[in-house]
């Protein structure tokens, strides 16, 4: 159990500024912490949701969209949208591997990471935005949830884009099938209290979301990097959204 917890308490500590009690930290624990995303992704939700609960009767719905992603941002450190510039830099301005990589970690941003940051966070203020009032809840949950649901199978399915450097290196190829399966029925069993017949739709938008991206990360690394996990991140979370807007019911 005191293990379980420390595992926990690594994935809260990695995904938000949330201060946890911190022990000794072993070469495997963020890789085996993978497990606990969604859960963190479900605590992340609960506080915008209560956010909303008290804004909502006292201010119009886009001011307490606004609200929800400053938390957010605030909340986890703007850590996905600094990967999302980061992939996008590289990604974008990139050829070759090394290219990619070198751009990745540079600290800078660029043209790309700047354009890419407005996008997700305009899409998302949209999205949300255009949710119809009895469909905000669940899929705002959902998206949270499904969206750290993201890294489990890239990591368990890829290798590290380089081995030894960065993030991803301490988690790709390293998460194992129990933390893939156990990981997986806490993102489904969750977003189904919330979603129930819908998860259907958000659920394959996210598997589609995290196929499409692993295999554009597996043909231009050869592997994944934590700007990759991150990136998918976001764009699983908008598109969680955008199923909530599109389908009926």
């Amino acid at each position: 159990m005191r293990k379980v917890i420390h595992l926990f308490f690594t994935a809260v500590q990695f995904l938000t500024r949330l201060p946890v009690p911190t022990g000794d930290f072993h070469a495997d624990d963020l890789a085996n912490s993978l497990v606990f995303f969604p859960v963190v992704g479900l605590l992340l939700a609960a506080g915008g949701l209560l956010l909303h609960f008290f804004l909502a009767t006292h201010t119009a719905n886009h001011v307490v969209i606004l609200v929800i992603l400053l938390y957010l941002v605030l909340l986890t450190g703007a850590l996905h949208e600094d990967a999302l510039a980061d992939a996008a830099d590289g990604f974008g301005g990139g050829c070759e591997k090394e290219q990619i990589l070198a751009i990745m970690r540079d600290s800078r941003i660029g043209s790309y990471g700047a354009i890419a940051i407005a996008f997700s966070l305009l899409v998302r203020f949209v999205l949300l935005t255009e949710l119809p009032t009895m469909k905000f809840t669940a899929y705002f949950a959902a998206g949270q949830v499904l969206s750290r649901w993201t890294p489990l199978p890239l990591s368990f399915f890829l290798l590290p884009a380089q081995a030894g450097s960065g993030q991803g290196s301490r988690v790709a190829g390293k998460v194992s099938r129990f933390s893939f399966v156990c990981g997986t029925v806490l993102a489904l069993g969750s977003s189904a209290l919330f979603l129930k017949d819908a998860l259907l739709w958000a659920g394959s938008i996210a598997v589609l979301i995290t196929a499409i991206t692993g295999f554009y990360y597996q043909r231009r690394l050869g592997g994944i990097t934590g700007d990759c996990l991150g990136a998918t991140i976001q764009l699983a979370e908008m598109g969680v959204y955008l199923t909530g807007v599109v389908v009926r019911g």
